[in-house]
Order: structure tokens, then C-alpha cells, then sequence
């Protein structure tokens, strides 16, 4: 156990993991629990309300039905924040997260991946955000009203209401995300975010070449905005031989091209089905830091890395 590093992760799906199998934030055989993560001295996460029609077989999830995926997911989210009040709180800003941290408690931020959980409804977004939701994926896999994906219309940038989508969530305070978003539809986003927005979960596609990666004209344009990228553990976005190094290896891409402020953790942990050799869930991000100690990498370093790049971008987006 290492009590000395804090942890800011900016991507899970251990809600829709727990409310497909059951089970609790505390203790569960998946990637996150409460349990395990308490070996860190502060620890952030993002939880993601997420799923789509494959998930739910039998359902009829055609039209807006995904709103009720989105509700059901979010009801069983604060039945864990209250059931585990003395352990972890729902925060909205980067102070109540400090808070949390003063009691002893870990902080939950919310987000919802693919807008089409909120029927693509600036509405629905506007509610999302009452309900504490500070971050939003435009897409998953699947194209939606606002934009093509790295999968489905690649070519496809903003539609009108994937741009008044995004200014929507500038005047409330919540987080664009563009993982999963096409190239043309990230290049909107920079257009349209004058400062941070973030990739919660995408890798270096220079070090291996796949959609879901960013490019390095990408990555520089998230350096510019002052915004971050989290390193993604899914092996599938990290290359052929799938280890620890392979992670640093696109970490160390990044640095390259000045990426110190602009780097942080986002493992899609509990949304994968393979992670790096001997990675298990968010007990061995330790291993990634002890590794990164022995290539003489500063603590300074890690500790911008692993969680105060992102929180920066929290507290200076996320304000209300």
C-alpha cells in the first residue's frame, strides 16, 4: 500500500458494470471498488453513466428510451454515494472535492458517455448538469444527432445541435469530452471550447495507429487549450505487445511534445475486457507510478500526472 499517491481517474464504467451484475461500489470482482482504492491518500474518479442497446437484450431501447438507462444508472449511483457517505461523496468542483479529501472521503464527479443518453436534448443536458453531471462524451461508438464517431460517419463533424450542444455545456460549466468523437468533430470542439476541454480516455495514435487515439496536431491542440488527455488501458487502443511499458511508451510520446501539464489517468477500468499484463484494476495504477519512478521520472511529475493536471482542468472548468 502506498498512502502517499493521489489518484484522479477520469474514466470508469463501474456504474453500468454494477448495475448489469450487481453488486456495490465497496467491495466487487471488477476493475474499481471503494476498497481497493482506498490504498491511495486522495482518490478522485469519474463515473460514468453509460450503455447502450447491446447492452440491455430484450429491451426496447429505440427512440428516447435511453433516458431511462440514463436515470435508472443515476439512481443507483447516489443509492452508493449514500450507502457509502463515510467513504466517498458526489462532487460537482474542485472544492468540494477538496473537501471530501479533508474528511477522510474520496471524490465521485459524474459523467454521461454518448450524448444520446440525454437524447442528444440540451434539456436533458441542462437537467443532467442540475443532477450533478460534469462531463459529457459527445459520442460512444454509435453516431448521434451532434456528430459522427472514430467508428460510425468518421467524416462527420458537429451537426447545428452537436454545436449548440457544446456551447450549452460551456455556459453551465461541464467538461467536453472527445474521446470517441471523429477527427472532423474534435477539430469543432477546438474551435468552439475557448479553454479546457478533454480526451478522458484516448491514447497516442503515433505510437499506435487506431481511431480512438489522438494524433499529435490533436494532443498539441488539448496543450493548447490547457485541457488533458488520460491515458487509456484498454489493450486494444495500446499496441501488440500489451504491458506496463507499452503504457509509458505513449505517456512518454506525449512528453515529447510537451505534454507535462496535459497528460492524465483515464483507464476505462471495468469497461475493458483486456488491460495490460498484470494490471488487475485501480490497485496497480501504483505499479505504473513505481515504474515510471524507476525510468527517474520526478515525483513532481507523477504526482502532475496522476491526478493535478486533471484536477487544474476540473477547477477551472467545472465552477458551479
Amino acid at each position: 500500500m502506498n498512502r502517499s499517491i493521489d489518484l484522479f481517474d477520469g474514466h470508469c464504467d463501474t456504474v453500468l458494470m454494477r448495475y448489469l451484475q450487481g453488486g456495490n461500489f465497496w467491495k466487487n470482482d471488477g476493475h474499481v471498488d471503494l476498497e481497493r482504492a482506498g490504498r491511495y491518500r486522495r482518490y478522485a474518479q469519474f463515473f460514468a453513466i453509460w450503455g447502450q442497446p447491446e447492452d440491455f437484450p430484450g429491451r426496447d431501447l429505440r427512440g428516447m428510451a435511453l433516458w431511462s438507462i440514463f436515470q435508472e444508472e443515476y439512481n443507483l449511483f447516489r443509492r452508493e454515494m449514500a450507502d457509502r457517505q463515510d467513504r466517498i461523496r458526489h462532487c460537482r468542483t474542485a472544492a468540494e472535492a477538496e473537501a471530501a479529501f479533508a474528511e477522510g472521503k474520496a471524490a465521485a464527479f459524474l459523467s454521461v458517455e454518448g450524448a444520446e443518453l440525454l437524447d442528444c436534448s440540451l434539456e436533458r443536458l441542462e437537467e443532467a448538469h442540475t443532477l450533478g453531471v460534469r462531463a459529457v462524451n459527445l459520442t460512444w461508438n454509435h453516431k448521434n444527432a451532434l456528430s459522427g464517431t472514430n467508428l460510425e460517419e468518421p467524416e462527420k463533424g458537429l451537426t447545428p445541435q452537436g454545436r449548440a450542444f457544446v456551447e450549452k455545456m460551456g455556459r453551465l460549466g461541464m467538461l467536453v469530452d472527445v474521446s470517441h468523437l471523429s477527427d472532423p468533430g474534435f477539430w469543432d470542439v477546438a474551435e468552439l471550447v475557448p479553454g479546457p476541454f478533454f480526451a478522458s480516455h484516448s491514447n497516442a495514435r503515433q505510437v499506435f495507429s487506431h481511431t480512438r487515439n489522438l494524433t499529435d496536431a490533436q494532443f498539441t491542440a488539448i496543450i493548447d487549450h490547457n485541457g488533458v488527455a488520460g491515458l487509456n488501458l484498454y489493450a486494444q487502443f495500446l499496441g501488440e505487445r500489451v504491458d506496463l511499458d507499452t503504457v509509458v511508451s505513449h505517456l512518454e510520446h506525449w512528453l515529447e511534445l510537451g505534454g507535462e501539464r496535459s497528460i492524465a489517468l483515464g483507464g476505462d477500468l471495468d469497461g475493458c475486457s483486456q488491460l495490460p499484463e498484470g494490471f488487475r484494476g485501480v490497485e496497480d495504477w501504483e505499479r505504473l507510478w513505481e515504474r515510471l519512478l524507476q525510468r527517474n521520472y520526478s515525483e513532481a511529475l507523477l504526482r502532475a500526472l496522476f491526478f493535478e493536471n486533471l484536477m487544474r482542468v476540473v477547477s477551472e472548468v467545472c465552477t458551479m
